[in-house]
Parts: C-alpha cells; structure tokens; sequence
C-alpha cells in the first residue's frame, strides 16, 4: 500500500474519471454558453444601430412639403451634409416623391426601394456602390391625394461588424472565464470529495497484524461507509485468525515445555551416571537435541506472547529502566559465558523506558544468549546501556568472528543462521529481537565492532514518555 509503489498497468484513477465526466460536458457546453451570449447581445447592439438610422429617416420624413400638389423637400447642402455626418461609416439617403422622382439624396439608393405601405418600416442589407450596406426604408405619407413617398437610409458596416467584433470577444472571454471557473471548482470539489477516501487509504495503510483495530465509522463519508464496514469485518476476522494462531503456537509450546524439561532432565542424568562408553555420543546428541527443543519451545512462546501483546496491549507500557532489567538478569547468563569460556562485562548506565517487562527481558535475554553461542572460546562479551540523545540504548558488544556484510541483513530473518554458525541453535532469536523491537517502536541494528572486529547488536528505544512508545497504550 506505499504510496511510492508503481501503480499496475491498467488500473484507472477515480480522481481522472471524476474529472473527466465533470470537464468532459464543458467542451460542449462552454461553446454552447458562448454563442448563446453571442446570439443574445449581437442583437440588441445591431437593433441600437438601425434606430441611429430610424433617426433620420424619420428627420428627413418630416422635411417633405406639399406645394400644388406637388411633394417637396427643401433641404440645404448644410442640411444634407450634418445628415450624412459619420466619423466611421459612410451615410447614405434617399427620398422619393411616390412616382418615382428623386426628391434628394442618391438615385442608385432609391432604385433599392422595397415595396412599402404607409407607416412600414423595412430593414435589409445590399450592396450600392460596390459596398455592403444597411439600410433602413420608410413609407411616409405625402402628397395631395395620399400617397407613399419612400425615405431611405443606408449606411456602410463598420460599426456593427466592430459591434460583432467586441460581443464576440465580450462571450469568448465570458465563456473562458466560466470554463476556468467551472475547471477550478471542479479540481477543488474533487479534492474536497477524494479527501476522506485518502484518509480512509491512510487509515487501512496504518493497519497491520499488530494493529487491527476498526475504523472509525462516525466520521465516514456514506458512500464510504459500507466499505469500511467490509474492512472492519475483515479486521475482525484477521483479528481472530491471529489469536487462534497466537492460541495454537502458546498452547503447543506450553505442552511441550513439560515433557521437554523431562527429556531434557533424564538426559542430563544418564550422562551423570556412569554409562557404556558406546552410549556416550548417542546421550550427548541426546542431551543437545532436547536443549535445542527446549529452546525452540520456549522461543515459539515468547514471538506468541509479543504477537499477543502487540494485539493486546494492556498493561504492556509499564515504565522501566533497561540498566536495572540487565543487572537482574546478570546471574543467569553468567553460568553460560563461565561454561563457553568467555569474559561477560556490564557497562550499565541509567536508561529510563516504556514498554513489556516480559519482552524486553527476552530481547536482552536473546542478544547475550546469540553472542554467547556465536563469539567462541575466550572471547569478550559486554552488556551496555546508556542514553543517546532522545533514545535509550541497548547494545550487546563482541570481539568474537562477527558476520560477514551480506549477512547483517538477512540474520533478522526467522530459522535463518548465519554461514559460519555451528551451535544448536534455532534461528529465532534475533528474530524476536526484530518483532519485539517493532512492537516498542524501537530500532535493532548490527553493525561491525570496533576496529571491524566482532558485532554490536544495538536496540534504540524511544525514552520513557516520547510519543514513539504509544503504540504500546
């Protein structure tokens, strides 16, 4: 579940899949918004230009004179020239008496005249002179009798294809300010959407065999809900799984101490007592082999009691100081370093943790006991414990043959033994080392010692008090 792991071909994104169907209907939808405001404003703007036209039509309308029955239009240059005035279209205009006669104005315009009726206005676009033009066509009433005197005003397009210009651009950038708007909204909503799915990630990520416990319903999303409770039932049933196997490995270890200790008694005892010589090796191997089944007995109980605690942590973060726990432990492995010939020393300094008496006793148990077996005859095996800036160290030192490089890592690993190994040993050991370690939220390490020769088993634990031993509460 790390977050660094390469992600497997073929498996989609939720995150891409919400954006996409979110953004997708934008494509179509923001162009549709644009021609929409398009269509709405070009209209009233080009409506607004062809009233400037009605203007004066409607001037020029008024202009017209009846003399003898006769229609007239008395209109000056000056006039004329205000009414075609334009600082950027040309203006063009022109009145007819009803039978056909141009009044004022442009005959080519006049020639454009639709068919009209008393009061009608007409708008239409043409070409006079070469040149698209708007035009604007008005039947006023004229004349003795009555009669329909045409008033036509034209005018080039420059305004309103600038007026098409600026509304385009006006919903171009409407639209792209609502495409970037809705985008923005739609990045933030599905962050907002995905953030108690990756907590719930986070969550499930933080789970393990140790730590099992449900999640949180109360603040679960409902369309997250049902999948977590699916999680928390898997949760459970790993959790029994775990205690029935945790169960299985501490009842079998506990019934086999007892018959263990027997063999392993009556062994000891037929070696005592005087015996055929021929039978000497056959007790001896004898003798070993209920040692190392003891041992083994005694290791599978102890990785079932630190699982157990690590599921079961009541009462397991008891304040102690490893100083004290090694110096009480002293007079057992005393015996041990006596019968293999070494020399076991104590540097023993002050170092205050929380954690699992029981545990931490087994851990320090197995470091000395490994370094016992493996540094060979003569050698110098010292205890130390001391604090380190904000952790309390533990190290088992020894100059015996050490491990070569390629193997510090993989002696961690359960029933594995180092190459140049030769006692009767299990291969559990520094295994429980490792899990007990993780269980207090410690570091175990070997490393070279000094000068290169032997190994410095080494265990950093959290002070008593720091935040790193909650796992333990």
């Amino acid at each position: 579940m790390s977050g660094g792991a390469a992600r497997p071909a073929g498996r989609g994104s939720l995150r891409r899949t919400l954006l996409t169907w979110l953004l997708l209907p934008l494509v179509v939808l923001v162009p549709l918004a644009a021609f929409l405001v398009y269509a709405l404003s070009v209209r009233p703007a080009l409506d607004g230009l062809d009233r400037a036209l009605t203007d004066t039509a409607v001037a020029l309308g008024r202009l017209l004179e009846t003399h003898g029955g006769r229609v007239a239009l008395p209109l000056s240059e000056q006039t004329a020239q205000a009414l075609r005035a334009d600082s950027v279209d040309e203006v063009v205009f022109a009145v007819g008496d009803g039978a056909g006669r141009l009044l004022a104005g442009d005959a080519a315009l006049l020639g454009l005249q639709p068919p009209l009726v008393p009061g009608e206005w007409r708008f239409f676009d043409a070409s006079l002179h070469d040149r698209p033009m708007r035009v604007a066509a008005h039947g006023a009433a004229c004349g003795q009798p009555l009669r329909i005197c045409p008033v036509l005003v034209a005018e080039s397009l420059g305004k309103r294809l600038g007026a098409e210009r600026a509304v385009a651009l006006a919903a171009l950038a409407a639209a792209l300010l609502l495409a970037a708007s809705l985008a923005l909204f739609a990045l933030v909503a599905v962050q907002r959407g995905l953030r108690p799915l990756r907590r719930a990630a986070v969550e499930v990520e933080a789970r393990s065999l140790e730590r099992l416990e449900p999640i949180e319903l109360a603040s679960t999303p409902d369309e997250l809900a049902a999948f977590a409770r699916a999680l928390n039932d898997l949760f459970a049933r790993l959790r029994e799984a775990a205690s029935a196997q945790r169960a299985f490995v501490a009842d079998a270890s506990h019934q086999l101490r007892t018959p263990l200790a027997v063999l392993l008694a009556e062994s000891a005892q037929a070696l005592a007592q005087p015996h055929p010589p021929e039978l000497h090796a056959t007790l001896e191997r004898l003798h070993a082999a209920a040692e190392r089944s003891a041992r083994l007995a005694q290791q599978l109980l102890t990785l079932a009691r630190a699982e157990g605690a690590a599921m079961d942590q009541a009462g397991a973060n008891a304040p102690l100081d490893l100083a004290a726990l090694a110096a009480g432990c002293a007079d057992e492995w005393l015996h041990a370093s006596l019968a293999a010939g070494q020399d076991l020393g104590f540097e023993l300094e002050p170092a205050p943790v929380c954690g699992h008496p029981l545990l931490l006793r087994e851990l320090l148990g197995n470091l000395v006991h490994n370094a016992i077996q493996h540094a060979g005859q003569g050698a110098r095996v010292t205890v130390r414990t001391r604090v380190l800036g904000d952790a309390a160290r533990l190290e088992v030192e020894d100059d015996g043959s050490g491990l070569a490089p390629d193997e510090l890592a993989r002696v961690w690993d359960r029933f594995h033994r180092g190459r140049a190994a030769t006692g009767p040993g299990t291969g559990l050991g520094l295994a429980i080392v490792r899990d007990i370690a993780r269980l207090h939220r410690a570091r175990a390490e070997l490393l070279p010692g000094p000068g290169g020769r032997g190994l410095v088993a080494r265990v950093s634990l959290p002070l008593a008090g720091a935040q790193a031993v909650t796992s333990l509460s």
